[in-house]
């Protein structure tokens, strides 16, 4: 008896075996009377036919052995770069490695490619990262080796850079043609269509990188069977002020105005009778999903809804607290900062008082660009955004944050953090958080400090 595999639309399709002693992971596809699995299962489906003895034509591997790979520069990793690789490896080349922002997890991922040396997908879910890949991985292997899948190009190389869109789309066609795959901001990975993709690619080799693992849905207790369990970690106080900036944070109360405090608390008392009413208390997503569908059957429902994001909008943006971000741009001015807040009306409220340039997902990409460039420059010293520069932009000379809202989530809030530590001679990074006094803020922030670089 031998086996036989071969790659079919993301799929893998296994010759010679019976329905009762189908390997695992493998179901019986009475279609084609044959076993098939997802393209994933590649290399428990090899290392099966290995422990039974069992020989077996690979028809399956469409990518290549990179003997030649060699860096162009040399350079010495840090020593938790050096144990994090090690660590990875001794899982058998699967898992996740979890290091903060500006550690160097792209550099990671270059010692990865070398260890492994075979055809690599490099995942990412932004153009900006895209190009950002693009330039370091062609400076550190070669320009003929290196292509980009996404934002407009379709070229396949060796070492491939794509979106996590493009891969998605494209993964059934170029499913086996990649033995590494590298999932940036991994803690994009547990969505239905980007699992399909991950579930798609034959890559034996999985490398997940991020500084924010943990997902509020739950959805990171999928990692072990997507790329492999979390094989190393390291959080922003173990390498602050050594790797990273050294840094400290603030929380500043600010009060509400007393037309804001009598329209806050009218409107808030009309969300909590309606939450009362009907016996809901708002603890989880799921409640909230239960509160939204509650309110939409009721024209008292809709009234509680609307008042209650009208009492976020007065939270968020309160004039106390533009003149407080005025007070604070004073007091650094000259420094690089980044004022960050939860949604466009309010970053583009904070622009039009203070004469901020502002960034938000509706901006043009190139002036998006524009912006960007001349705050590295210095040619301005201060930008709001709502949420589009939490993650996925390198900007090195940040060294201050200003939160004037944000969600409760941790992962947010490490990755705000995370863009102000990026290391620099000299360099003393700084975080102030505005929560509104006596409000629902409150309760916001002390979820998303739970964390140990609060």
């Amino acid at each position: 008896m031998s086996w036989s595999i071969r790659y079919e639309s993301g799929t893998l399709v296994l010759d010679g075996c019976e329905p009762d002693d189908l390997p695992a992971g493998v179901s019986w596809d009475p279609r084609i009377g044959r076993g098939r699995s997802h393209g994933s299962v590649y290399a428990s489906l090899v290392m099966d036919a290995r422990q039974r003895g069992i020989p077996l034509e690979d028809r399956t591997r469409g990518y290549e052995k990179l003997d030649a790979l060699r860096p162009l520069t040399v350079r010495t990793p840090r020593a938790y770069q050096t144990e994090a690789v090690a660590a990875w490896k001794a899982a058998k080349n699967q898992g996740v490695i979890v290091l903060p922002t500006g550690a160097g997890k792209s550099f990671v991922a270059e010692l990865a490619i070398l260890q492994c040396r075979r055809s690599t997908l490099v995942v990412v879910p932004t153009l900006d990262l895209l190009s950002q890949w693009y330039g370091n991985l062609r400076r550190a292997f070669g320009e003929e080796l290196v292509g980009a899948l996404g934002g407009g190009s379709h070229d396949i190389r060796p070492i491939t850079v794509s979106t996590y869109d493009s891969a998605f789309i494209y993964a059934e066609r170029y499913g086996d043609r990649f033995g590494l795959v590298v999932w940036d901001e991994c803690h994009h990975l547990p969505a239905a269509g980007y699992i399909q993709a991950a579930c798609a690619l034959i890559a034996p080799f999985r490398l997940g990188l991020t500084a924010t693992p943990e997902r509020p849905d739950g959805a990171h207790e999928q990692y072990g069977r997507l790329i492999g369990d979390i094989v190393f970690r390291k959080e922003i106080p173990e390498l602050a002020g050594d790797f990273l900036a050294p840094y400290t944070t603030e929380v500043i109360t600010v009060s509400l105005s007393d037309a804001e405090r009598a329209r806050y608390d009218a409107l808030r008392g009309v969300y909590r009778e309606f939450l009362e009413q009907n016996h809901i208390r708002v603890r989880s997503p799921e409640d909230w999903q239960r509160f939204i569908q509650t309110a939409s059957r009721s024209k008292a429902g809709r009234a509680a809804h609307k008042a209650h994001m009208e009492c976020k909008r007065i939270v968020q943006g309160g004039e106390r607290k533009l003149a407080m971000v005025a007070d604070l741009l004073a007091e650094e001015w000259g420094r690089r900062t980044i004022v960050f807040t939860n949604d466009n009306a309010t970053a583009m409220r904070v622009s039009r008082a203070l004469l901020l340039p502002c960034i938000t997902h509706h901006t043009d990409v190139k002036e998006r660009r524009y912006w960007i460039d001349a705050f590295t420059r210095g040619d301005v010293t201060a930008v709001v955004t709502s949420r589009v520069l939490n993650e996925g932009v390198d900007i090195p000379e940040a060294e201050v944050a200003i939160v004037v809202s944000g969600t409760s989530t941790v992962r947010e809030n490490v990755q705000r953090l995370g863009r102000i530590l990026r290391p620099r001679e000299g360099k003393q990074a700084r975080l102030y958080e505005l929560v509104a006094e006596n409000t629902g803020e409150t309760f916001t922030s002390e979820r998303r400090r739970n964390h140990a670089a609060f």
